[in-house]
């Protein structure tokens, strides 16, 4: 491949959110580095008029659930799409896309058809629901070329579980996608917009704020968090609980739950917010508390410690990798009401442990998660897996 040629990427989700959230930071810094960029995925209003300074922007209606219809035809449509464009590299991530990526991508007979592993759904499943679950992943990773794992555990998982062989899999960095902007985290006045953000949602100034940011969904461990926060608001009526993100239909909580948070002033549900307000909403937070079933490393985690707040997650590959355990944040037990409610009220009772584990967590995020440190790393392993140097 000559020097002055434009590398040709396709990069690939189901839906935009995930793109916005996962992808388009790394591919417009492919876009300034040597590549030509296409973006893939099915599209919300606005998504293409955001990115089409830098990418061609392909709108492909997909469901995020099990669709035989997607299954059939998408990887067709794809196939064609690749043919035609002559892609040197596909590069995919979430679970449907990644399926109907791979295959298309091997029926266009493209040479590098990469697999961004962000965690894997399989794990939370049980009986023939998992089986199948785990077959569509096995199949995936036999159909790509190279498997970018979110972080060694889960790497590692991933070869003891069969899924694809060791020479293929690998991590970029020690982990993640594309990491944190402090810049974006320091760049607004933390204090007035946590004052904001509580009035606009009716949060007392001095209550203390847990808070959630990302799909509500039960693989998430919002079930458990709604159960624990019921215990810890017995004890202590200053508490609160924000849920930032869309209610996810596709793996709802229980009912009962859903009904609690609707109904108890003490918890909001703010809905989605832009990704530019991400930060912003997690000001106004004490601890964030991520209970996840499964993660490919935690990029929620990752912005929390840039903003500057401690977290409470679980002890699983992912983020137990991000989060060092007692420095900064918590560790608690997966599928654990109990363990997450003590940790919940070891960080409520705890000013000092809250202040050096915000601190902690912060000069982690620094040194190793910072945007333009996460995204160069991505450039240099696509850089090595086409084979050049830029």
């Amino acid at each position: 491949m000559s020097e002055d040629k434009l590398i040709k990427i396709c990069a690939l989700t189901t839906i935009s959110k995930t793109m916005d959230w996962f992808v388009v930071d790394s591919m417009r810094n492919l876009s300034n580095n040597g590549y030509d960029v296409t973006l893939i995925c099915n599209m919300d209003d606005g998504f293409a008029q955001r990115n089409e300074d830098y990418a061609t922007c392909i709108d492909i209606p997909m469901s995020r659930g099990v669709s035989v219809k997607d299954l059939v035809t998408v990887p067709i449509k794809l196939a064609k799409i690749f043919k035609k464009n002559n892609f040197d590299i596909v590069y995919y991530t979430s679970p449907n896309v990644s399926l109907y990526a791979s295959i298309g991508g091997l029926l266009a007979g493209v040479k590098n058809r990469v697999y961004s592993q962000c965690g894997l759904r399989y794990v939370s499943f049980t009986g023939t629901k998992r089986k199948i679950f785990k077959l569509v992943e096995k199949l995936t990773c036999k159909m790509s070329t190279t498997v970018r794992s979110q972080s060694p555990l889960n790497m590692k998982f991933a070869v003891e579980e069969g899924l694809c062989k060791a020479e293929k899999i690998s991590v970029v960095g020690i982990g993640g996608t594309t990491g944190v902007s402090l810049k974006d985290c320091d760049c607004f006045d933390h204090e007035e917009t946590k004052k904001k953000l509580r009035t606009k949602y009716s949060i007392p100034q001095n209550a203390f704020l847990y808070g959630y940011v990302g799909r509500i969904n039960a693989d998430k461990g919002i079930n458990e968090l709604i159960e624990a926060f019921k215990s810890v608001l017995k004890n202590n009526d200053t508490v609160y609980l924000a849920l930032v993100g869309m209610l996810d239909d596709t793996n709802p909580i229980n009912d009962d739950n859903l009904e609690y948070a609707q109904s108890n002033e003490h918890i909001v549900l703010t809905g989605n917010v832009p990704p530019d307000e991400v930060y912003k909403h997690m000001s106004m937070f004490d601890v964030l508390v991520h209970p996840t079933y499964r993660e490919g490393f935690g990029k929620v985690l990752q912005e929390a410690m840039g903003v500057g707040i401690p977290i409470i997650t679980t002890d699983i590959p992912g983020p137990s990798e991000v989060v060092e355990n007692g420095i900064s944040g918590l560790l608690v037990k997966v599928k654990n009401i109990d363990s997450l409610k003590t940790g919940m009220e070891k960080i409520l009772n705890d000013n000092e442990l809250r202040e050096n584990m915000a601190k902690a967590g912060r000069q982690r995020a620094e040194k190793y998660f910072d945007r333009p440190i996460m995204l160069n790393n991505i450039l240099l392993d696509l850089n090595k897996t086409m084979g050049v140097e830029k």
